[in-house]
């Protein structure tokens, strides 16, 4: 028999829902919602919604005020034990005399201050592990960096039905509709930093940014591998409009005052490229917790080759471009079909005239 009834699902359900509000807002912070009740009865509730802020917990802590004595707390993650820019939930859940408190998913951040033993031991009964697949997957990206040292790392990619991402001549404006360029705006929104290499530079000339930046939201950084800081002096990712981070050869030289609106800095590499895992940790050490890489078949193929990509956001649209046209990857020759990169489908979604497919890698 479960050790949940029907109502602590619900309850924890509702709770993932509010977490979900600061999908877009929270970084590098987690996504987290609380739910505080007596039985069925919603006393309190809240969300994360921005850095710095106040935590999920505090919030529907407010909401409860004198009716949190003897409820329930549904979180959907390990409430804090440490002080960091705000003070540790779990003194205000003792201190508003929770009687239990029900988490969706430990926290690995947690692991020197944990607020579970914290809370048991005020004699709080806790429960862990309702919904903990659907409460990682919405924070994917934190547990990446806090357990792998690296973001979770999304490749973005639009294909013809012959699976060709532009013309020879590199034009790819545009593959897919207006309704499938919005939804990428969505997923640019909710990372915390969009990747791109110096081919699709020249290519393209991307601004790398969020159409439209909602309350509480922060542009997420721009990275470019450019490994002899070779982008053009009119490229719009040097506009200092958001935070750009350019990451160089260390003997990559600068010749004039173009780079002046960005960072740089020098990262290890060989001739082919730079170090791309070493690229991920340095932004795992800078708080990103979710990286979307929009580039081309060179460094996506590159990211596929070592392993690194986490999933593959596809758009595939209705159209036929050719056999001289772009492939969709640049991927080292396979000796058999058992060395192939295999995929699973997450989600598969008409958006306007295209079709938009979530894969990410099968393991074995």
């Amino acid at each position: 028999m479960s050790a949940f009834s029907s109502s602590d699902h619900a309850l924890m359900a509702r709770a993932l829902r509010l977490a979900a509000r600061g999908l877009a807002t929270t970084r590098p912070n987690p996504r987290v919602g609380c739910v505080i009740a007596h039985d069925d009865r919603v006393v309190g509730e809240g969300w994360h919604v921005q850095a710095g802020g106040p935590h999920a917990e505090v919030l529907a802590l407010r909401e409860a005020a004198a009716d949190a004595r003897g409820a329930t707390a549904y979180a959907t993650l390990e409430p804090c034990g440490l002080y960091g820019r705000t003070p540790p939930c779990v003194d205000a859940l003792i201190a508003a005399g929770i009687a239990r408190v029900v988490v969706a998913s430990e926290d690995a951040f947690q692991h020197s201050g944990s607020g579970i033993e914290r809370l048991r031991a005020a004699g709080i009964a806790v429960q862990t592990g309702l919904m903990r697949d659907a409460a990682r997957e919405l924070n994917r990206g934190f547990f990446s960096r806090i357990e792998r040292g690296r973001p979770w790392l999304r490749v973005k990619l639009a294909m013809s039905l012959d699976g060709r991402t532009a013309l020879a001549d590199g034009r790819s404006k545009w593959i897919t509709g207006d309704v499938a360029r919005a939804d990428v705006q969505r997923w640019r929104a909710r990372s915390c930093a969009i990747l791109t290499g110096i081919g699709t530079v020249f290519s393209d000339d991307p601004r790398l940014t969020v159409r439209t930046l909602g309350e509480s939201m922060v542009a997420p950084l721009r990275v470019v591998l450019d490994r002899q800081l070779r982008t053009p002096p009119a490229a719009r990712v040097l506009d200092g409009s958001v935070p750009t981070l350019l990451l160089h050869a260390p003997d990559a030289c600068v010749v004039d005052d173009r780079f002046d609106r960005v960072e740089r800095i020098a990262l290890a590499g060989d001739t082919r490229g730079l170090d791309l895992a070493a690229a991920l940790a340095l932004l795992a050490a800078r708080g990103i917790n979710e990286a979307q890489v929009e580039a081309g078949p060179t460094l996506c193929g590159a990211l596929f080759a070592a392993g690194l990509v986490d999933e593959l956001l596809l758009y595939v649209a209705p159209v036929l471009l050719g056999d001289s046209a772009r492939p969709l990857l640049a991927l080292p020759p396979l000796v058999d079909m058992t060395a192939s990169w295999k995929l699973r489908v997450v989600e598969q979604r008409q958006v306007g005239d295209d079709m938009r497919l979530l894969l990410r890698p099968r393991i074995h």
